[in-house]
């Protein structure tokens, strides 16, 4: 990675939980410092969501829309939103481990890929490896222990990811657990 220009999230594995119904989203923990951390580096932010429900009817394109709509009044602004509306089994080039979602995010926002780094799940990893891109896994309930394994880098929750970045390329395969800022001021006494 030659310098940081773009930090593209899942949506719905990194960003925020519920992502099915716009009044119902919420931020995971730490998510704001960090993408607060990028901005004040004049890092672009993007995030891409899997809707397969979108090709099967299941969803509308007005309700993915909303549900973006809410991430980004929450966290945003994000400069870039993508989305892949395919099942696992459609064949599409955009759904991860595929890399078209990654290469259209970057190329709408200007970015070489190899100034790209991707937080997500096992498959955005694979992906952001395949276009030379930089992935960090942040493992959730559903990531297996082989992907955790196979990964480059792992980090336990997005705000060490974002730190790790911030501070170079990651130096070892499993990034460091770090608190969030306020939670060092804690006393511990009651």
């Amino acid at each position: 990675m030659t310098r940081l220009r773009t930090v593209l999230f899942d949506r719905g594995s990194i960003l925020a939980e519920d992502v099915s119904d716009p009044d119902r989203v919420r931020p995971v923990a730490g998510v704001r410092e960090a993408l607060g951390m990028l901005r004040m580096h004049d890092i672009r932010t993007g995030f891409l969501a899997l809707q397969p429900g979108v090709g099967h009817g299941r969803l509308s394109d007005a309700d993915v829309r909303a549900v973006n709509h809410r991430v980004d009044e929450l966290l945003g602004p994000f400069d870039i939103w993508g989305v892949c509306p395919h099942e696992p089994d459609d064949g599409c080039h955009c759904r991860p481990p595929e890399t078209g979602l990654i290469l259209w995010a970057a190329g709408r926002v200007c970015t070489a890929p190899a100034d790209c780094a991707v937080v997500g799940n096992a498959a955005d990893v694979e992906a952001a490896s395949r276009v030379g891109a930089h992935g960090i896994l942040v493992p959730d309930e559903r990531t297996r222990p082989e992907e955790t394994a196979q990964a480059g880098h792992v980090a336990p929750d997005v705000l060490t990811a974002v730190r790790a970045l911030l501070t170079g390329p990651p130096k070892g395969r499993v990034l460091i657990d770090e608190r969030p800022i306020e939670s060092a001021f804690e006393s511990g006494e009651d």
